[in-house]
């Protein structure tokens, strides 16, 4: 019997799936539980609809993803820091502190762990953060860190 599955199932497949189920696996398990439904014409008519919906989503997702990474490789930010005679910062500056500069100055909400800075920066300088926005899609800022 033909099933459409409206979770994941360990062992048959992922949600939104068509697949092949016992009768007997369906009508004692699945059913009852609410993880899959007959595949009636009806049933696949409305989860092609859902499919086709959850890809302009993600495909809307991605297309924001990109522009924001644009506007991040576009953008500038500058941070003042106390540092000393040499150019060696008193602190240093996280991917916490660049979260917290970006909202501020850019007005961007970006994630802390979605900023890769391999180590704190710890120097004056120009330096290029890059920012995941999405899987796959990233954006060079430019950071330049100037003593107070």
């Amino acid at each position: 019997m033909k099933v459409i599955l409206l979770e994941d199932v360990k062992g048959m497949g992922k949600k939104g799936d068509v697949v092949n189920a016992k009768d007997g696996y369906f009508r004692n398990f699945l059913a009852p539980k609410n993880l899959a439904v007959e595949a009636t014409k009806d049933n696949l008519k409305k989860n092609d609809e859902d499919k086709q919906k959850q890809q302009a989503a993600i495909q809307k997702e991605i297309e924001e993803a990109k522009e924001l990474a644009k506007k991040l490789s576009d953008s500038n930010l500058e941070i003042a820091e106390k540092a000393s005679d040499e150019g060696r910062l008193f602190g240093s500056i996280t991917s916490k502190d660049l979260a917290e500069a970006i909202k501020k100055d850019l007005g961007f909400d970006i994630d802390k762990r979605k900023i890769q800075l391999s180590e704190p920066i710890r120097n004056i300088g120009r330096f290029t953060v890059t920012i995941k926005t999405h899987a796959g899609i990233t954006g060079d800022l430019t950071v330049t860190v100037k003593g107070k």
